[in-house]
């Protein structure tokens, strides 16, 4: 028998070691496409055929009030803990605006000084941001605008803008998702002149309805569930958007239902989640039309059978009904433009029954639906030589930049109209929303958009690895100190940072003021 290499002694030889880094690699490789595979498999999401909406829908408080002697509409607003039964016999642990879960619905009017007083009772600093109106960014409720708890603010502007359908909730930097999805969100109706003559059902609760869509998670005793990506989909290296969830609330409702009285209803449609896409409409493809976008009614109302509707974007719309008839709002795998498989990480193969809408034997009549809403915002006109700035969404950074709280990105004048361009130039989804000023979609990839994108808007969803490009008309309220901001309406991605600032200054004035901020919260911020 041949003697034994003395090197060979207790080592292992190269071909070994090769073969067992290959069975390693193998198993490693095997054991991640088993995560990958539970996990691709886990986000596919639907409640279809599971709900019997037993539940009759809530429709927020209308706060509505009359103007004060010194002729400005007061809103009282608290933010409070509280505690909701979204699900049979279990409780949830929530936040909201004057009541335990969301918020009352503000009424005001074009033309209308508004004063709310902001009591802020949540354990720890906030902000109220009041999303699409137009007013000073001091007064915006942005991330320089803290409220500490115990404190109180008190915003004061004059509406000027027209008739919309808006909403108010949280904007702490770093902290607006866990906040907005606690619960604080509201509606804010604008009315004026066109709105009064428009012949659109307008009779709050009735055939006006307020729809805030969220989803959430839960745990099995109730309570909110803030996870934002599983153990599962760290291993199987799953790009998460933050809070996606496979339970829907309608107004804080599950499992609900309308008792519809009326011929025609008219949904004021809210996306108030953290990053869900929706895709509404009704099964068998039933008609409804488009009345209005987030800053303002069309001119003509459009007949649709889908609309999508992004976190922060906001739609009404008008359904026509027959008696006797059981109509179901759904949101259907929404065509977010993205491949696979983001597309189904990213919500894009979920489908959810949201509410049923039982419509009565007899109906009271409606008004006609009106073709044409004489007075409705015309499209924004372009001057000759307009400024272009343009903005490439990645990950969560805005050109290359992450939010910095005194830095000035941008400076524009007072006034202005000017193309933003906006490049979606990686492939998960991106929502852009602009504050303080409203715009109207140009083209989508060197096209004309679709006709839900092309009304008054300030919050858009980038479609595909493409640019959107905008005519954006800046309001004329100045300040050299406070900015206003842009960013990404995915809340995970606004509080990864993806965000910038902008200062609107007085024409000629913008190479004069500074790029550098005080210290948040200087300007504009909390106070008794």
């Amino acid at each position: 028998m041949p003697a034994r290499r003395p090197d060979s002694a207790g080592r292992p030889t190269r071909r070994r070691i090769l073969l067992a880094a290959g069975g390693v690699a193998l198993a490693a490789g095997a054991g991640w496409g088993g995560n990958w595979l539970l996990a691709y498999n886990r986000h596919e999401r639907s409640n279809v055929g599971e709900l019997d909406f037993r539940n009759p829908l809530r429709i927020p408080e209308l706060l509505d009030p009359q103007a004060s002697d010194d002729g400005a509409r007061r809103y009282e607003l608290e933010l409070a803990p509280g505690t909701s039964e979204f699900l049979p016999g279990k409780k949830t642990a929530t936040w909201g605006a004057n009541g335990p879960y969301l918020a009352p619905t503000l009424r005001m009017r074009d033309g209308d000084p508004v004063a709310p007083t902001v009591r802020n009772k949540l354990p720890e600093p906030t902000t109220l941001h009041w999303h699409g109106m137009h007013l000073p960014p001091a007064m915006d409720g942005g991330p320089h605008q803290m409220v500490a708890a115990d404190e109180v603010w008190r915003p004061r502007w004059t509406v000027h803008q027209p008739a919309s359908t808006l909403w108010y909730h949280p904007h702490p930097h770093g902290s607006t998702g866990h906040h907005v999805y606690r619960g604080v969100a509201g509606m804010i109706i604008v009315d004026d002149e066109v709105s009064d003559r428009s012949g659109l059902p307008s009779t709050y609760g009735v055939d006006d309805i307020p729809l805030v869509l969220q989803d959430k998670n839960f745990h099995d005793d109730g309570s909110l569930d803030f996870t934002e990506s599983t153990l599962g989909d760290t291993l199987a290296a799953v790009d998460s958007l933050g809070l996606l969830g496979d339970t829907i609330l309608v107004n804080g409702t599950h499992n609900p239902h309308f008792e519809v009285t009326t011929e025609r209803v008219r949904l004021r449609l809210l996306n108030g989640s953290n990053a869900r896409v929706y895709e509404l409409g009704f099964p068998g493809d039933k008609t409804f039309h488009l009345a209005a976008t987030e800053n303002g009614l069309l001119k003509r109302p459009r007949p649709l059978t889908r609309l999508r509707l992004a976190p922060g974007e906001r739609a009404e719309i008008v359904v026509s009904f027959t008696a006797g008839e059981k109509a179901l709002l759904r949101s259907f795998p929404p065509d977010l433009k993205v491949g696979f498989p983001t597309r189904r990480f990213a919500g894009g193969d979920d489908t959810f029954d949201l509410l049923e809408l039982r419509v009565g034997r007899s109906l009271r009549p409606s008004s006609p639906l009106p073709t044409r809403i004489d007075g409705a915002p015309a499209d924004i006109p372009l001057p000759a030589d307009p400024r272009i700035r343009r903005f490439t969404f990645v990950g969560t950074q805005v050109n290359d930049r992450s939010m910095d709280m005194r830095r000035v990105d941008d400076v524009v004048p007072a006034g202005a109209t000017e193309i933003w361009e906006i490049e979606r130039g990686d492939g998960t989804v991106h929502v852009f929303h602009l504050h303080g000023a409203t715009f109207n979609v140009l083209e989508v990839d060197g096209e004309k958009p679709p006709a839900p994108m092309r009304g008054p808007k300030d919050t858009v969803y980038l479609p595909g690895t493409t640019t959107v490009r905008l005519a954006v008309r800046f309001d004329t309220l100045t300040d050299e100190r406070v900015p206003y901001m842009y960013h990404c309406h995915v809340l995970r991605h606004e509080d990864d940072g993806m965000m910038g600032q902008f200062l609107v200054v007085a024409p000629g004035r913008e190479d004069k003021v500074s790029r550098t901020l005080d210290a948040p919260g200087a300007h504009g911020g909390s106070h008794h």
